[in-house]
């Protein structure tokens, strides 16, 4: 081996060494505040198979509602570039806006409680992001190829969704249709 080729390996041994104590620490810092909520609900009260079977969901949902955000996301850059500040009023459904706003409207209403946030789509559901796409097909066209397989994406996420939302559980299947069609979003607008 070269002095060179000895040196590299060294220092990717280094790299790959750094790397995987910063994950490390990472992953720390993530559980230490999970449990840290925890300490704050009453599981030890909770009959064991149930609280586990829900932390399985949990695992979904959080994938889930990271998938509507990066969603929203996308929907708000690429309005924004395409039409401009007012892409809300010009790109969003009269029926969709008034919706959003009587949601955040409502929340406002309660002082005491934490908001959704700050923008009005963020007030939206999956359904409302779906005739987003269907009303502004020309914008988004050039990098989805078909509205219809947007609408396949979000009902199946959309469906999966309402079962965790209602406190039911998804059966592994169903946990691998998601997964997929969540990759394939994903792929296909290059996230």
């Amino acid at each position: 081996m070269k002095d060179d080729s000895l040196y590299a390996f060294m220092y990717r041994g280094m790299l790959t060494k750094t790397a995987v104590r910063l994950a490390s620490r990472q992953m720390k810092s993530e559980a230490d505040s999970i449990g840290a909520v925890a300490t704050r609900l009453p599981f030890d009260l909770l009959e064991e198979q149930i609280v586990q079977r829900a932390k399985e969901m949990a695992v979904v949902f959080s994938a889930i509602t990271a998938f509507e955000n990066s969603v929203r996301a996308f929907v708000e850059k690429r309005l924004l570039e395409e039409i401009g500040d007012d892409w809300w009023t010009k790109c969003v459904p009269e029926k969709r806006r008034q919706k959003a706003e009587s949601r955040r409207d409502e929340e406002n209403k309660i002082r005491w409680h934490a908001k959704r946030g700050s923008s009005l789509l963020e007030y939206t559901d999956i359904e409302d992001l779906s005739a987003i796409f269907t009303t502004n097909q020309d914008v988004f066209l050039p990098i989805v190829q078909s509205i219809d397989w947007v609408k396949n994406i979000f009902k199946t996420v959309e469906l999966s969704r309402n079962i965790i939302m209602h406190s039911g559980y998804l059966e592994a299947e169903d946990v691998e249709r998601l997964g997929m069609s969540m990759r394939d979003w994903l792929a296909q607008i290059g996230a």
